[in-house]
């Protein structure tokens, strides 16, 4: 289940990083709810994939590697899942855009797929 999650993770990454908006809103449920670090909420893979679209053609592009996100599974088909993150805007990383996201994955017949998603940004003291 953790290695499958964390690929899920990996490929948030991927199909943002290459502009895919279809590919990404395929990583959630149909019914997802999505979160931004903003307080938009999204209801659905189609409105995430219309959203995700215009923000793609943006030079806002995700860090990737750093820490495997934290799975915890809450049933054999539910798993909490934790993830870091930052983002750079043409090409220069932006300390103040880390982030932290909270995700819930579900075993659906598709495979693993995000129902949920909260993005918010890492506050410093």
């Amino acid at each position: 289940m953790s290695e499958e999650i964390t690929r899920l993770v990996e490929r948030m990454t991927e199909t943002w990083n290459a502009g895919d908006s279809a590919a990404y809103a395929g990583l959630f449920t149909e019914d997802a709810d999505y979160i931004t670090f903003f307080g938009l909420h999204l209801r659905g893979r189609k409105a995430i994939e219309e959203t995700h679209r215009a923000l793609f053609e943006t030079s806002v592009k995700l860090a990737e590697g750093g820490p495997a996100p934290l799975v915890r599974p809450l049933t054999d088909d539910v798993a909490l899942v934790i993830a870091g993150g930052s983002s750079s805007v043409a090409g220069v990383p932006d300390p103040s855009r880390e982030s932290v996201v909270t995700l819930t994955a579900l075993r659906t017949p598709e495979g693993w797929r995000f129902a949920s998603f909260q993005n918010s940004r890492v506050r410093k003291p």
